[in-house]
């Protein structure tokens, strides 16, 4: 099934084209007998004003502006299970798909929780897993990343050389498997809660409960280390870590406050603008900011800071959202965000500002896919778009991977 949309304005305007009659019109229609079809018209129109070709256009316009869109799943049958690989990922089990990622091939990653593994979807729709064996814990570093035991992998990236970070929230670090040898090895935490390190080596730093990661190309990784209320970040040329912004203390930060000494509510997701800057989501504070990495200040993007479902069709900065937890940047500069508990997908557009509602109808439910904004989410965790604007969502509690296809 498929939702067609169109943009009003140009419904509106369509519907003033086919209402008014323009000087003469009436008199033409009254000769030819009953009243004059939306075509006619529009032929009116061409004779008497000289508004015929803007008008045209804009009916054309909206005819053409229909676009057809629809959510399909493309991993997980609705059951919480560990199975399927080699097979296609729609007869698949999975459990509970938090953090995705189209890696370097073209194919959708995603993390697994409830089995401590990473999932892998090819071009061709085939699962497979590429790091974890099914088992929770902490080992493995130095042999192959199918055989490590992790812990709640929450998001997953790949640097320019296509080898894979993975940050693990139970196990309070991140991990990487290089790209040549398969291999797994930890690059930042040591497997223990807590917060030190900074100015260290990052191996020998410890985080608490850390949730997203995002690397820059620049040779840095940004960890959003949420239990310590900070954002950090890795060198990983030198293997340094430091703190990027947050105090400790959890509080909203304010629209132009410097990122270097403000205090932050539950850094939660991250990702790159294509200028450079950093896209954070806060869960706790219900918004959404932008790190302007020039001027060193935060830009507000979203969110009053108060947790709700409201404000779609206006100005971002002036919605409620609820609890956000994962958050993307489109290659055209639209920012989607898993807005987790109110099981639906938002976008902020760039173009404007406003936000709306892309899949799901604000309640807790299991699909049906088709119609994406009567296709019901579960706590929606993680969100991601492909090059050619495609969106991927990781249905948390309905134990599925769905895609939201925009043609």
């Amino acid at each position: 099934m498929r939702k067609w949309k169109a943009d009003w304005s140009l419904v509106i305007s369509c519907w003033l084209l086919v209402a008014w009659r323009p000087p003469g019109a009436l008199a033409q229609n009254s000769r030819e007998g009953g009243d004059a079809t939306p075509f006619q018209l529009i032929r009116a129109v061409a004779k008497y004003s000289s508004l015929a070709l803007q008008a045209s256009v804009v009916c054309l316009a909206f005819i053409g502006n229909l676009s057809a869109s629809e959510v399909v799943t493309i991993a997980g049958t609705g059951q919480k299970t560990y199975s399927g690989d080699g097979g296609g990922a729609k007869d698949a089990g999975a459990g509970e798909p938090y953090g995705l990622v189209v890696g370097p091939d073209e194919s959708l990653y995603f993390c697994d929780i409830a089995f401590h593994i990473i999932r892998r979807v090819d071009t061709s729709g085939r699962i497979s897993t590429v790091a974890g064996s099914g088992q929770k814990g902490y080992a493995g570093d130095g042999g192959p990343a199918t055989k490590a035991l992790l812990n709640e992998p929450y998001e997953i990236r790949f640097d320019n050389e296509g080898s894979m970070y993975v940050v693990e929230m139970q196990n309070h670090l991140v991990r990487k498997v290089d790209q040549a040898s398969g291999l797994i090895s930890t690059i930042a935490g040591t497997g223990k809660a807590g917060f030190s390190g900074d100015g260290g080596d990052a191996r020998e730093a410890t985080f608490r409960q850390p949730h997203s990661i995002a690397l820059d190309g620049k040779g840095s990784l940004f960890v959003c280390d949420i239990g310590n209320q900070r954002v950090r970040r890795v060198d990983l040329k030198s293997g340094s870590i430091s703190t990027m912004t947050g105090t400790g203390e959890k509080a909203v930060p304010k629209n132009g406050s410097s990122y270097l000494t403000a205090a932050v509510a539950g850094p939660r997701a991250l990702d790159f603008a294509a200028n450079g800057d950093l896209i954070l989501a806060l869960r706790e504070g219900n918004s959404i900011f932008r790190l302007d990495l020039t001027k060193q200040q935060f830009v507000h993007l979203a969110g009053i800071g108060k947790q709700g479902y409201l404000g779609d069709g206006g100005p971002a900065i002036q919605a409620n959202l609820a609890g956000p937890k994962g958050v993307a940047v489109s290659p055209q500069g639209d920012i989607f965000l898993a807005d987790t508990e109110s099981h639906t997908v938002r976008v902020i557009r760039k173009s404007t500002g406003a936000i709306e509602t892309v899949i799901g109808d604000g309640k807790k439910h299991d699909g049906p896919d088709g119609d994406p904004l009567k296709c019901g989410l579960a706590r929606p965790h993680g969100v991601c778009v492909d090059s050619a604007g495609n969106v991927y969502v990781g249905d948390s509690e309905n134990y599925r991977v769905r895609k939201l296809v925009v043609k």
